[in-house]
């Protein structure tokens, strides 16, 4: 029998467990990028970002594309190269400071005048705007709307309890005919405590289901030694394609 939810008899839709009450705070997000703990990371991009990246753009160009919590991911200098434009948030300095770096990319940064204490740095070409803050201090009126998400390693990296305010602020910062990639983990949550933190299908359909229309695209068997060390049998990768229809 395959590894799945189904074969290790948790079936999907399952309670979340004690992760519900499980909360990782932005200091320690920032030690991990000090610590150089990210092994959440993909230093080659990710597979199912290249494999569907025709759904999330859907034949359009020159879209403004969103990458939340966004590290220092490569797939942003890869869609910028598209003729994108992208913005990201993260917490860590360092992140964002080490993906220019990576990339040869100049930049400069500038303070954001409605947020304390926050920053943007932006390729010098423009077309690459990352701010340093919450997440949760960003708007629209302060990043404008997009045609388009990467959320992996985001909503699954967000302490259970700030989903509903996670998923309220990006359905805010959607435009009407958008596409938002959601790449989820599957696995059984009573036995790791996350993050990645485990949500079920049904906890995305209740985020956002009133909003989008939701369709899963895969589910990718991503089990490694590393899972196994969490005392797991079973590691899934979904992705899911959340169409913001007008």
């Amino acid at each position: 029998m395959s590894r799945s939810a189904e074969a290790s008899g948790v079936p999907e839709g399952t309670d979340i467990g004690s992760q519900k009450d499980r909360v990782v705070t932005e200091e320690e997000w920032l030690q991990k990028w000090e610590m150089g703990n990210i092994g959440f990371h993909k230093e080659q991009g990710h597979p199912l970002l290249r494999k569907y990246l025709d759904v999330l753009l859907n034949g359009r160009s020159g879209l403004r594309i969103f990458f939340p919590l966004c590290g220092k991911a490569v797939e942003m200098k890869w869609l910028a190269d598209m003729g994108h434009s992208v913005v990201g948030v993260e917490v860590s300095e360092q992140a964002l400071k080490e993906f220019f770096a990576e990339h040869s990319l100049p930049y400069c940064e500038e303070p954001v005048p409605e947020i304390s204490g926050a920053k943007k740095l932006q390729s010098t070409s423009g077309n690459i705007s990352l701010y340093c803050c919450s997440i949760y201090d960003l708007s629209s009126s302060i990043v404008g709307k997009f045609d388009g998400v990467w959320d992996r390693g985001a909503l699954v990296a967000v302490n259970p309890c700030d989903r509903q305010r996670y998923a309220s602020l990006m359905i805010a910062l959607m435009e009407k005919n958008s596409s938002y990639l959601l790449v989820t983990v599957s696995y059984d949550p009573n036995k790791h405590k996350g993050p990645p933190f485990y949500v079920p299908e049904s906890e995305i359909k209740s985020l956002f289901g009133n909003h989008c229309e939701i369709k899963c695209l895969q589910k990718v068997d991503d089990f490694s030694d590393k899972h196994r060390q969490w005392g797991l049998d079973y590691f899934l990768e979904v992705l899911y394609i959340l169409k913001f229809v007008a």
